[in-house]
């Protein structure tokens, strides 16, 4: 067998288990929900989210094989984002201002018939 062809045959695998992992992970954010504990649910979505992308990112976008610069700007670049979040959160998620008023949605069920 050629170099090229185990070459192409071990990132063959190497995609296939990543992608059974992100199968797998896909399946525990899809059933988080159901365990009905919203702590956990978030927790568990947005941990999973993470651990994605950064998979994603490191085998689909070859970032492994990039100079370190592009793992620096990405970094940096997640690192406003929640700093961006940070900033912003807590006047978008409280429901009364000095300027403006949220309004509050409250949900009502419909009556079930039988």
């Amino acid at each position: 067998m050629s170099e090229h062809a185990a070459h192409a045959d071990h990132h063959h695998v190497n995609y296939i288990r990543i992608w059974q992992i992100l199968l797998v992970l896909l399946v525990i954010s899809v059933a988080g929900p159901f365990l009905e504990i919203q702590v956990v649910t978030l927790i568990t979505a947005f941990g999973i989210a993470i651990v994605k992308a950064y998979l994603v990112a490191k085998n689909f976008m070859h970032l492994n094989i990039e100079p370190r610069y592009a793992v620096y700007m990405l970094l940096t670049m997640l690192v406003f984002v929640f700093l961006f979040f940070a900033a912003a959160a807590p006047d978008v998620m409280k429901h009364d201002g000095q300027n403006w008023v949220k309004p509050r949605v409250e949900v009502v069920e419909a009556p079930v018939h039988h």
